[in-house]
């Protein structure tokens, strides 16, 4: 695994790669509080099959591309870089796995670019349709979601996170992810506007658009011990893939997937790439078949 700069007209995003150059090409995309690292053991596992692995540190994470305004940070500029960094790489296809924020980076992406996503890997994030249904009809789901009015409606979020040694922050992983990790993260949104930058994605307002059902092959993982998603968009999510559809539920296992239970998300990850390789009609038609709940 090395360090790769990737220059787009938006700036410059810092990078972890690891794979054979001539591998089949799969980007993955990290949430808050996070940076490409999280992706550390499937970058490991992915590479070692053969696979060609980029996981950028995304807008306002990477100091290259960190805008001061939270309207830089709506989901179709962020689809926008998705697409910039694959451009730059020389991908005209790809498959996308996302993480918390990443993940519905990722949802956005394979619906507004279907061509180009061979197949989409999404952890924790439910469908934002899906979630926007739970949050109109399950209090559970508004009750989980209420830290994201608090922060994009807080100034002084960034003052109350960094705090006594970052105290706030570093309660935000639980005690799930590996204090290494912890420390980097730590050292990385402490860095002058990195955290700012980090919650403008919260504070950025709502979509351009609306999403709609998504049709390449799809595999969502979802943890019973997510505080964040509840089990109600969980469960809806199907109703918003019309391709090949796997639903994965990992029990005991908190909102952190990607460091908590690594071999399980590398394994899963795996298994979905090898059954799409290659996507077309014959695919799609046989999509019903082989849905999985």
């Amino acid at each position: 695994m090395t360090e790769l700069s990737i220059s787009t007209a938006a700036g410059v995003f810092d990078a972890l790669v690891a794979g054979p150059p001539e591998g089949r090409p799969v980007l993955l995309l990290h949430g808050f509080p996070q940076t490409g690292l999280v992706w550390q053991r499937q970058i490991a596992a992915l590479a070692a099959h053969g696979y060609r692995v980029v996981a950028p540190d995304q807008r306002g994470y990477s100091p290259g591309v960190r805008p001061e305004r939270p309207e830089d940070y709506r989901i179709s500029v962020l689809v926008d870089d998705v697409v910039a960094l694959t451009q730059e790489l020389g991908w005209a296809s790809f498959d996308l796995v996302g993480h918390d924020w990443g993940g519905a980076v990722a949802w956005w992406t394979a619906h507004a670019h279907p061509g180009r996503v061979r197949s989409l890997s999404v952890v924790s994030t439910p469908h934002p349709g899906a979630l926007a249904t739970a949050l109109r009809t399950v209090q559970e789901q508004r009750e989980r979601s209420q830290y994201m009015i608090d922060w994009r409606e807080t100034p002084a979020t960034e003052e109350s996170m960094l705090a006594g040694d970052a105290e706030g922050l570093r309660a935000a992983y639980a005690g799930r992810v590996p204090q290494a990790s912890v420390e980097a993260y730590v050292r990385h949104l402490s860095q002058p506007g990195a955290l700012t930058a980090a919650l403008n994605w919260y504070r950025a307002g709502r979509p351009d658009g609306a999403i709609g059902v998504i049709d390449v092959p799809t595999l969502y993982v979802w943890s019973t011990e997510d505080s964040a998603f509840g089990p109600a968009a969980a469960q809806e999510t199907a109703q918003w893939v019309s391709g090949p559809y796997r639903f994965e539920t990992l029990q005991g296992v908190s909102h952190w997937v990607p460091e908590e239970a690594p071999e399980t998300l590398s394994r899963l990850l795996l298994e979905h790439l090898r059954a799409h390789g290659e996507y077309g009609t014959t695919a799609n038609t046989a999509s019903a078949e082989s849905r999985k709940t």
